[in-house]
């Protein structure tokens, strides 16, 4: 393996309350309580072959280092009920095949199928009707179900508050349609698999809803799979027997160990997630799901064609921050942006005051803060998309994330060092992920990839400060306004009284400002009852309020 001279290359120094019993076992929003409001901190971490050779020893590996970061996650009253853990892979085609064999389908090969693991309701008769509409959903997007298959799983070792949300687990195998062609658009399969999770989620939830809160689909994809619970750490092999069967192989492998911090543990919010494993929280969240929403009318891509409107909302209200930005980054690589671009695009460095940075660097970020806003706070992201995998700081670097490289062309990253028991005669590198900077490994190309290469490459495909230079309007390039006529003095009163001006606001507000030139300073209690209960007509405005952060 071919190891950089130094790590400076890469970017990197040296050195429970009793609640519902769905499977998401969360309650509503209810008092004080809202849901959209939850962190969390978690310890994370994932293995790679550079080389991309796959082997049971990865997940070993991974479920060791899993297992090492059981502190990283919390438990409940109950020792043996965790807030949650998992891990994520590619796809095992050998273990797969031969399992499928068993139930009677044939397994095509390697990318022509998709595997769905879905959270299911034990009720028989509401599973069955969940089954049939997904199995419909799928017919009607022109894919072929092949079947499906009990994901064997043991519960001996978990709480009974996790039991009592415990789903019926089972993986659904979904044929690709021969008219996919994928040698031209690798992704149009998954974008395929992504619009029939996302109408399963919608339809489910429409037509079920008293049902809803115990259907998840984890992954649906043909290219990653996840195991992933209401665990801790320790439970997720013996939980998941599947883990243990020596077929399954992988290259890559995700790990996260949950710790809630002020939110409900459940089921579904376990991590991975689909992209990603998170360790910190989301600060911006709430603006930056309510500008997703917004920008909905504006989006525009061919890659979707007529299955865009099928897809929206992208963002999931009910899942977490790590959820939500999970949704934004699937959907803006499936629109066409590879991973690492869309992870620049979401989390970027702080660029404005950098003086040491490419004006090309620059000129990517300042182009893309006008399409987007960053998804800012305390982060350490891992994600993958079952070629590609890395890892992202904030910009702030208060998730430290550290990292090894091995001889035997392995690549551990994890929130913490000693996950995992490595002779130092066999580590090649190792070091720390700075703030805001990337590590990047391609199995395709079997290398490392360092942070200022891959922003180079990305920041340079488009003339960004072109596009500036032609269309960015800054304030202070704006003309100045018309002049405005002066009123007419004799209607003064009757407009001020038809726009709803009282006495105070103009001896209070208005008189200071016309004489001094500035805002009045005040400072009193507001017991003005809202607008909307009171008896006096109020002007517009006064139905709003400011929301601080």
């Amino acid at each position: 393996m071919t190891i950089p001279p130094n790590e400076q290359q890469f970017g990197f120094e040296i050195g429970p309350p009793t609640v519902s019993q769905s499977q998401q076992y969360r309650p509503p929003a209810q008092g004080l309580y809202d849901p959209q409001y939850e962190r969390d901190a978690c310890g994370m971490g994932f293995i790679v072959n550079i080389k991309g050779v796959k082997s049971h020893l990865v997940i070993e590996k991974a479920l060791t280092m899993l297992e090492n970061m059981e502190h990283r996650g919390a438990r409940g009253a109950e020792p043996n009920t965790g807030d949650g853990a998992g891990i994520l892979m590619q796809m095992p085609h050998s273990f797969l095949e031969e399992v499928c064999a068993d139930l009677d389908f044939q397994l095509p090969p390697p990318g022509e199928y998709g595997v769905g693991m879905l959270f299911l309701p034990h009720d028989a008769q509401f599973r069955q009707q969940i089954q049939q509409q997904v199995e419909q959903i799928v017919t009607a997007e022109g894919q072929h179900v092949l079947g499906w298959r009990d994901v064997p799983t043991c519960n001996e070792t978990i709480g009974e508050t996790a039991k009592r949300g415990e789903p019926f687990i089972r993986q659904l195998f979904i044929k690709k349609n021969p008219t996919i062609d994928v040698k031209s658009d690798k992704l149009a399969f998954e974008r395929k698999l992504f619009v029939i999770r996302r109408l399963a989620e919608k339809q489910i939830r429409d037509q079920l809803p008293h049902k809803s809160q115990d259907f998840y689909i984890a992954s649906l994809s043909a290219r990653t799979i996840i195991y992933k619970g209401m665990l801790n750490a320790p439970q997720v092999p013996h939980y998941y027997v599947d883990l243990n069967d020596a077929r399954m192989q992988t290259a890559i492998a995700m790990v996260h160990s949950r710790f809630s911090t002020n939110t409900f543990p459940s089921w579904d919010r376990a991590h991975p997630y689909r992209f990603l494993i998170h360790n910190g929280e989301i600060n911006t969240i709430k603006g930056n799901a309510n500008w997703m929403d917004t920008r909905q009318a504006l989006f525009e891509t061919d890659k979707f064609g007529d299955d865009l409107e099928k897809v929206l909302p992208i963002i999931d209200r009910e899942t977490s921050d790590s959820g939500m930005f999970d949704n934004a980054l699937e959907f803006l690589n499936l629109s066409g942006y590879s991973l690492p671009y869309a992870v620049m695009m979401t989390i970027p460095e702080p660029w404005q005051k950098h003086k040491s940075m490419s004006r090309e660097k620059q000129a990517f970020y300042e182009y893309h803060s006008c399409l987007m806003e960053p998804w800012d706070g305390p982060a350490s992201i891992g994600f993958t998309d079952g070629t590609l995998v890395g890892a992202v700081l904030d910009r702030n670097g208060l998730r430290p994330s550290r990292y090894y490289i091995t001889k035997n062309d392995h690549l551990v990253l994890a929130s913490e060092v000693g996950v995992m028991d490595v002779p130092a005669d066999e580590v090649v590198a190792k070091g720390r992920l700075q703030p805001g900077r990337m590590l990047l490994v391609d199995i395709s190309e079997q290398r490392i990839i360092s942070d200022e290469e891959l922003k180079h490459v990305i920041s340079s495909k488009q003339p960004f400060q072109e596009w500036l230079d032609a269309h960015l309007i800054n304030l202070e390039e704006l003309e100045d306004a018309p002049t405005i006529p002066q009123p007419n003095p004799y209607t003064v009163t009757q407009r001020q009284q038809a726009f709803g001006y009282t006495f105070e606001d103009l001896r209070i507000i208005l008189k200071p400002m016309a004489e001094n030139g500035v805002e009045a300073l005040g400072s009193m209690g507001d017991d003005t009852p809202p607008a909307a209960m009171s008896k006096y007509s109020q002007p517009l405005y006064n139905y709003f309020k400011q929301l601080f952060a």
